[in-house]
């Protein structure tokens, strides 16, 4: 990819955060990379030459075109990035390349449930947030809860049946006060329950129920002249409000469904493709079509959709769309989501689409204007020479002599009015 070509598209470039691929002309994927601002990261592979690396050289270098696809959050680009490499495991990349997965926080599906960090989702009806990118965060999150929530973290079955037969002890969790001892009956389970509400609101965002329920508890202790316990609902108070990591993360209980948008030109529609798998977005595609006269945007979208899905394999049961439009098989669910998470994956393929358009728009002007600037030129020179074609090639030879008996020639060449350096 020369500068030249850099210079016609960076003007369609979005400033959001997204993925970016560099493809060979063979369509190999060369490298993936993520970025909080895809225009700034762009544009910083075509800065200064002599400071950059001799591996980004050669990946500019033989590099046909760039691919992006933007998504909501940098720690979505991350997770996306992560999919990519382990998929396509481009030449270019050195990390990610392990089949690491990353840890979800886990709300175990049983009596008190248990909250830890796991790798691993098993369909048994527990909840599960994430997933997260960084493990420093993902243990931040849970210092936070563990500080403002006194949990068990024992793995014994805490049925009615266990505890009113006295099969549990308290152990050493209960008594410096990690736990407040539902083994043995001294916190009931409504009580536990209230407890995990609040804690699945805090890994949703929502702090504001959370924060509400100390303010009321400190409150509440402060009018019984109980300043110690009160105290602590004010350090946990503080801690809540100094957590600036709020975690905008996939929801994964958005197992496996397949979004698809759509816009067209006076040539052209293009049809993109989102794949998301238990809350992240796993693939991303963009189809360039040629429509027919008569067709519109729902017939087009409806001859995209079961072709991409053959394409990629997909056998999701939902498929969301932006508009109304009829799928094949009756067994796959087609849905309008209006609000939530659903409409805002939807939102997000529209966005993609959107700027995949702009930027094949620009690019084809570019290529119009260049090609319109040199046929004026060339045709102004044969008008001007009488020529029967037009001067494409052009050899233009300086002969002269060395003191008169050394003779010496030069020979510049220019195709398509432009100098064409490797044939001087």
């Amino acid at each position: 990819m020369t500068d030249k070509d850099y210079q016609q598209v960076m003007p369609t470039w979005p400033q959001d955060p997204g993925i970016y691929k560099y493809v060979a002309a063979d369509g190999t994927i060369l490298y993936v990379g993520k970025a909080k601002n895809l225009k700034k990261r762009l544009m910083s592979y075509f800065g200064n030459r002599k400071d950059m690396r001799p591996k980004t050289k050669a990946l500019v270098k033989n590099a046909h075109h760039i691919e992006y696809t933007i998504v909501e959050t940098e720690q979505d680009a991350l997770l996306l990035e992560s999919t990519l490499i382990k998929r396509y495991q481009p030449r270019y990349n050195v990390q990610l390349k392990d089949g690491k997965t990353y840890p979800y926080i886990c709300i175990k599906n049983e009596p008190f449930p248990r909250v830890f960090i796991t790798r691993k989702i098993v369909r048994d009806g527990s909840d599960y947030f994430g997933p997260y990118a960084s493990k420093n965060r993902v243990h931040t999150i849970m210092d936070l809860i563990r500080n403002l929530f006194p949990l068990r973290t024992c793995k014994f079955n805490l049925s009615p049946e266990n505890i009113q037969k006295g099969k549990f002890k308290v152990c050493l969790e209960y008594h410096i006060k990690n736990c407040k001892g539902g083994c043995e009956g001294h916190e009931s389970e409504i009580a536990y329950g209230r407890k995990i509400a609040e804690i699945k609101n805090l890994l949703k965002g929502n702090f504001g129920s959370v924060k509400a329920l100390l303010q009321e508890e400190m409150q509440a202790f402060s009018d019984e002249l109980e300043f110690e316990k009160a105290l602590e609902h004010k350090i946990k108070l503080d801690a809540l409000k100094d957590y600036q990591g709020k975690s905008t993360v996939a929801n994964p209980k958005i197992r496996d469904v397949d979004i698809f948008s759509i816009t067209v030109d006076e040539k052209l529609a293009y049809v993109n493709y989102l794949k998301v798998v238990n809350g992240a977005i796993i693939n991303t595609y963009t189809l360039e079509m040629t429509p027919n006269l008569n067709d519109n945007k729902v017939d087009l979208l409806e001859f995209a959709m079961p072709t991409l899905r053959d394409k990629f394999h997909s056998i999701a049961p939902e498929i969301l769309v932006p508009f109304e439009v009829k799928f094949p098989d009756i067994n796959v669910e087609v849905i309008v989501p209006k609000i939530g998470d659903k409409k805002k994956l939807v939102d997000l393929s529209v966005k993609n689409v959107t700027y995949f358009k702009l930027q094949k728009q620009k690019q084809e002007l570019a290529k119009l204007g260049k090609t319109q600037s040199t046929d004026r030129i060339l045709l102004t020179m044969k008008k001007d020479l009488q020529m029967d074609e037009l001067p494409r090639h052009i050899e233009c030879f300086d002969n002269s002599n060395i003191q008169g008996s050394h003779p010496v020639s030069s020979c510049v060449v220019f195709r398509d009015t432009k100098p064409s350096k490797k044939e001087y």
